[in-house]
């Protein structure tokens, strides 16, 4: 009995820690969502590890309703998710940016992440279609070192 009160709590203890989802694991959760359920169910999901967003119910109706119009008719079918990049501002703020593939073109997803206390939650989500341009901009003469 003495050896079952001993482990009972490193087994909680552990399940807790096991239980703590990196934010790659809930963006992973979220294109799961996306792909097999709805927009609107994966930001839900996305949504309920950060209690202040989801009080502001409008601005996240908002949200599901402009990504809707991201339907077959409009985009095509969804073929998939690249991460385009992770920048870490400290060890408890995080970016993930993804190249979210269509068959008509990309979009991309910027998921921000925080870390209060012991949990990531979200932060902010933003999407926007704009790859193309910042890509033709990289690639400018004057972003290029022509020293070389």
């Amino acid at each position: 009995m003495k050896t079952i009160k001993f482990i009972l709590p490193i087994l909680l203890m552990t399940l807790s820690v096991f239980s703590q989802e990196k934010p790659t694991e809930i963006v992973e959760t979220f294109f799961k969502n996306y792909q097999k359920e709805s927009i609107s169910i994966a930001l839900d999901n996305l949504y309920k590890s950060n209690k202040w967003i989801t009080r502001n119910t409008d601005a996240i109706t908002n949200l599901k309703s402009q990504m809707e119009g991201f339907n077959v008719d409009y985009v095509g079918n969804y073929q998939g998710h690249e991460l385009i990049v992770e920048k870490r501002l400290t060890e408890s703020y995080l970016l993930l940016s993804y190249m979210v593939k269509f068959d008509r073109q990309p979009i991309r997803y910027t998921f921000q992440f925080y870390k209060p206390k012991d949990k990531w939650i979200i932060y902010s989500f933003k999407f926007d279609a704009n790859i193309d341009d910042e890509i033709e901009e990289a690639a400018k003469l004057y972003y290029l070192n022509l020293n070389d």
